[in-house]
């Protein structure tokens, strides 16, 4: 191995390192924990060293929200890969959303509340946003109804399972009727 090979995964080792704490700080005390001089004591490096890989905790955000969309596209299509129909599809994609918002707070903040400096539904999109996006319009895709863009009602069942995640995670909404909550969002909205 050449040492440019070496230091180049060094240096991607070490970006995941400074990633996986910072997902690990965020989710344990919230992302107001996480700074660059924790974040440098945590993982035994000087804050030079961060900013030699990230400009700040905007891109660290980013950088978990990029691997929380990646992670959440696989979970999203294990969910209805051996789901029987398209009822029971969308039934657990819902599901699965649901359940990475409510495992993951911390990366779903990073992916959807907070300022990751990263584009959604522009040409820059980075592709683990664009692929999580698709994990979802596979399965709505092809519930939309007619005459209804497949994207658009894909863009109004992701706003709605949003909301859920959002005020149940919040206590406006009792977690124990989510499913409820889910047969009827499927059942309203989905064309089966």
């Amino acid at each position: 191995m050449s040492v440019q090979e070496r230091k180049a995964r060094e240096l991607e080792s070490r970006e995941r390192l400074i990633v996986a704490t910072a997902r690990e700080l965020a989710e344990q005390q919230g992302w107001d924990a996480v700074t660059t001089r924790r974040l440098a004591e945590r993982i035994e490096y000087s804050q030079p060293v961060l900013y030699s890989h990230f400009r700040g905790k905007r891109e660290i955000i980013g950088a978990v929200a990029l691997e929380g969309a990646a992670e959440m596209a696989v979970a999203l299509r294990a969910a209805t890969s051996t789901a029987d129909g398209p009822r029971a599809r969308v039934t657990a994609l819902a599901r699965a959303y649901l359940d990475f918002a409510e495992l993951n707070p911390a990366v779903y903040d990073a992916m959807f509340q907070l300022d990751g400096g990263l584009a959604f539904a522009q040409e820059d999109t980075p592709e683990p946003l664009r692929d999580a996006f698709a994990a979802l319009l596979d399965v709505l895709g092809e519930v939309a109804g007619d005459g209804v863009h497949p994207a658009l009602f894909t863009e109004v069942f992701w706003a709605a399972l949003h909301g859920l995640a959002t005020l149940t995670r919040a206590g406006r909404l009792p977690p124990e009727e989510t499913g409820r909550r889910v047969e009827l969002l499927v059942e309203r909205l989905a064309v089966v």
